[in-house]
């Protein structure tokens, strides 16, 4: 796979900031790993980085994402800095949006990588629980999402399980962007 937009998806509590991490130190020549702009405070664990409401629709506005779009009450972006890195047939990964998948699809078609971070729902709970960034009722509103979601995915979505070691998701991914 040369100059390909690798978009990771999976539910609030999957894991996709501890793959990302640990693609990060595994492979940092092999591909680049996007920043995510989110109007809220970073939370351990997790690479963004945080705007205020009136930056984001400042950088909005004049033309600073490439992706974008509002979840959970907070607004994410993606950098237009991706745009260049696809330009220069670089690889590149993003943390995105199951709901923006398909729009994410129709800008980067020929590059396009859907990959769908899979989970049971038992860890699922266990991870989002143990995170303490929200309430029951909130675990319980991102538990039946995340079922509602998985069964809309894309037929070519790559499914990746991590419910194991990090270890093996990430061999498993590693072997994803080699492709």
């Amino acid at each position: 796979m040369s100059g390909a937009l690798i978009y990771l998806v999976g539910p609030s509590g999957s894991g996709k900031d501890a793959l990302l991490s640990a693609v990060r130190k595994a492979c940092p020549q092999e591909v680049l790993v996007a920043h995510r702009y989110i109007t809220r405070p970073p939370s351990p664990g997790e690479n963004h980085i945080a705007l205020a409401p009136p930056e984001f629709a400042w950088r909005l506005q004049h033309h600073l994402f490439a992706l974008h779009w509002r979840a959970h009450h907070c607004d994410y972006a993606i950098g237009v800095e991706i745009d260049c890195w696809l330009a220069q047939g670089l690889k590149v990964i993003v943390n995105g949006s199951r709901a923006y998948l398909e729009q994410a699809r129709l800008r980067y078609t020929h590059t396009f990588v859907p990959v769908c971070l899979t989970v049971s729902a038992a860890t699922l709970q266990q991870r989002l629980v143990a995170r303490g960034r929200e309430n029951a009722q909130q675990i319980a509103e991102r538990m039946q999402r995340a079922q509602q979601v998985e069964c809309r995915l894309p037929d070519d979505c790559i499914l990746l399980a991590n419910d194991g070691a990090l270890t093996e998701t990430l061999a498993a991914f590693q072997s994803i962007i080699k492709q």
